[in-house]
């Protein structure tokens, strides 16, 4: 699946049927809109770059638009929706939803992650609110490249580690990791089985 069409990533994500149940109630529930366009290049994914903000662990890091779930959502999928919406203008009623991946939990912090995924066809206007720094997309032969893949410093609550990461070919940002990393992960072995 070298180019994959829409069609092919909906079928690979109906296939896959990951295993997303309620968090337990020592986990925090989070989700986030993994968004695709598809184009004459081939098929890209949006990521953000959070703002920095004091008291954010994710202040600065890479990631998917998301958020908490919180109390007036109807769930985690109207949380990634609400959450892509605040964060940068983008309302996914009118994008197709192909299916979700996995959910996965924090290495760091008590919180569940469920992943939606959306596709998109043609521009899409960003406009990126307080939280978010910069959106920009990453075509999926990048996070595919094998020599993207390293392993990195990081900073996550004022301890320094070495992770898991990807380069992103967008020069200035920092190295994709942690949770949306994982995910990406996730996304590109389903994409690497249906393929195979």
């Amino acid at each position: 699946m070298t180019n994959p069409t829409l069609d092919e990533i909906e079928r690979t994500l109906k296939d896959a049927g990951g295993e997303n149940r309620p968090p337990a109630p020592a986990y925090t529930p989070a989700a986030v809109a993994l968004i695709l366009r598809r184009d004459a290049s081939g098929v890209s994914v949006l990521f953000i770059e959070r703002s920095p903000h004091d008291g954010d662990p994710w202040s600065g890091d890479l990631g998917f638009p998301g958020g908490k779930v919180e109390a007036g959502d109807a769930g985690p999928r109207n949380a990634a929706e609400r959450e892509t919406r605040e964060e940068l203008g983008v309302d996914l009623a009118s994008a197709r939803l192909l299916g979700r991946l996995a959910d996965i939990e924090g290495a760091h912090l008590p919180i569940r992650v469920s992943c939606f995924v959306y596709g998109v066809t043609g521009a899409l206007s960003l406009h990126p609110g307080g939280e978010v720094r910069d959106a920009f997309w990453v075509s999926l032969e990048a996070l595919r490249d094998p020599a993207r893949h390293v392993t990195a410093p990081v900073r996550f609550g004022g301890e320094r580690f070495e992770r898991p990461a990807i380069i992103l070919p967008v020069p200035g940002k920092p190295v994709l990791w942690g949770i949306t990393y994982r995910l990406v992960m996730q996304f590109l072995a389903l994409l690497g089985k249906a393929r195979g």
